[in-house]
């Protein structure tokens, strides 16, 4: 099974959480114990893992603070 690397532009994220919607292995999540420069709790990835890299977190995030890498 192909293998990804998420990252996040975490000080651009404002925790819209669309990308927490579309993760076909629900390992994007909303991270509540940090707070970025924007005053939000923003998107992170919970096991990176296990991403497969189908990039549709990145795909759906509005203000593309989202990269996708694949193996």
């Amino acid at each position: 099974m192909a293998k990804g690397k998420v990252t996040f532009d975490q000080d651009r994220c404002k925790g819209c959480e669309l990308c927490t919607t579309v993760c076909p292995v629900n390992i994007v999540v909303i991270d509540k114990e940090k707070i970025n420069a924007k005053g939000y709790n923003p998107a992170t990835v919970s096991d990176p893992d296990k991403c497969v890299g189908c990039a549709s977190c990145a795909l759906i995030c509005p203000d593309a603070i989202i990269t996708v890498e694949r193996d």
